[in-house]
């Protein structure tokens, strides 16, 4: 299926800030994630979390920067059932409201009490924002502390930790199981926290596929996750146990050495949308740049009646962003239809288009 890639610099307002004690440094980029108001808004919403700007951009592209508090470092970013706009303010421990200025309304401490810290707490470093079944409860990811958090509307903080110390819990979602799903970035594992509480994990069967962000399955309990190293997006059931629990994987056609993935996404028809870019961190004899496009990819859904890990009769359709270097990091179908995405990188956000002159490839199962 044909169509038409555009992308709209990000003018960020402010230089980047780095985490106070923070022993890595600002990225080339810092465009990370994307939503939209599911009941109604037509504009898209990002976090340039080095920037401390929230940003608005409308379908044409015009965009409007929101300032957070200096080094407070935006990342998750979710509209609520009320269609209120909350962010997680990773740097600072903190989940805030803002209103329809741009302006914080409200602010809940997700750190955790720690009796030997300096002032008394511990950062979560709250990461990846998503909201329960009910659409009104907030979950948060615990990124430092190998935590998940759940705020009830009352502002009440509840923290579950995962069973892998140092897991890196990244992403969060409901599944249509009316549980919590989370990716575990170093702990490579899916974690699965049920409306009573209990925590499961599942490993991964490849090790180190540092998975990054999970889905639910249209009409289904399970839940698809993409795997950065290895390549793959990976089905789950939702009715795992700790002695029953077959992850299927499938191994996406390369377009070079060292390609990893980000994010994924369905769309309304059931089609599932992947970003696969080149490695910047992993140069090869070939390309020592390391050089070679980035790539939206379109996955048809007879994935999802595929025999396991087989994608040789499955249709999928590579995009070229005319960019390269873009260091991709989230995908979602916007509410225009289109598919819309953020480049972490070069600091741009994408708009595919499905209709005519896309630099396209499409072939059933490689290309």
């Amino acid at each position: 299926m044909p169509g038409t890639i555009v992308e709209f610099p990000i003018a960020y307002p402010n230089q980047p800030s780095v985490e106070t004690g923070a022993c890595h440094a600002a990225p080339t980029g810092s465009t990370h994630e994307i939503t939209f108001d599911a009941k109604g808004g037509q504009d898209l919403w990002i976090t340039g979390q080095n920037y401390d700007q929230v940003v608005k951009v409308a379908e044409s592209g015009a965009m409007t920067f929101y300032p957070m508090p200096t080094g407070s470092g935006p990342h998750g970013i979710e509209f609520d059932g009320d269609r209120r706009l909350w962010v997680t303010l990773e740097f600072a421990g903190q989940i805030v409201r803002l209103d329809a200025n741009g302006q914080t309304d409200r602010t809940i401490d997700v750190r955790l009490d720690c009796p030997t810290c300096p002032d008394g707490k511990l950062n979560t470093h709250p990461h990846g924002l998503g909201l329960g079944p009910d659409g009104m409860t907030l979950w948060f990811t615990g990124k430092s502390t190998g935590t998940v958090g759940k705020v009830t509307q009352d502002g009440q903080v509840t923290t579950y930790p995962l069973k892998t110390v140092g897991s890196v819990p990244i992403y969060v979602r409901a599944g249509n199981d009316g549980s919590m799903w989370v990716t575990e970035l170093v702990g490579n594992a899916i974690a699965r926290i049920k409306p009573d509480g209990t925590v499961d994990e599942f490993k991964i069967p490849t090790n180190n596929s540092r998975p990054i962000a999970i889905v639910p399955e249209p009409g289904s309990s399970a839940m698809w996750f993409t795997e950065e190293a290895g390549n793959r997006v990976s089905r789950i059931p939702g009715d795992c146990t700790s002695t029953n629990c077959v992850i299927t994987q499938f191994q996406l056609p390369m377009s070079q050495s060292n390609v990893i993935l980000a994010a994924l996404a369905f769309d309304a028809d059931n089609n599932l949308w992947v970003q696969q870019y080149v490695d910047q961190n992993n140069p090869t004899p070939a390309n020592p740049s390391p050089a070679g496009s980035d790539y939206i990819v379109r996955i048809d859904k007879s994935i999802l009646t595929a025999n396991p890990g087989d994608l040789s009769q499955v249709p999928i359709t590579y995009y070229k962003v005319p960019t390269t270097q873009t260091v991709m990091h989230r995908i979602v179908q916007g509410p225009d239809g289109n598919i819309w995405f953020t480049e972490l990188g070069s600091n741009k956000v994408g708009r595919l288009s499905l209709e005519p002159y896309a630099d396209v490839n499409t072939v059933p199962g490689k290309r």
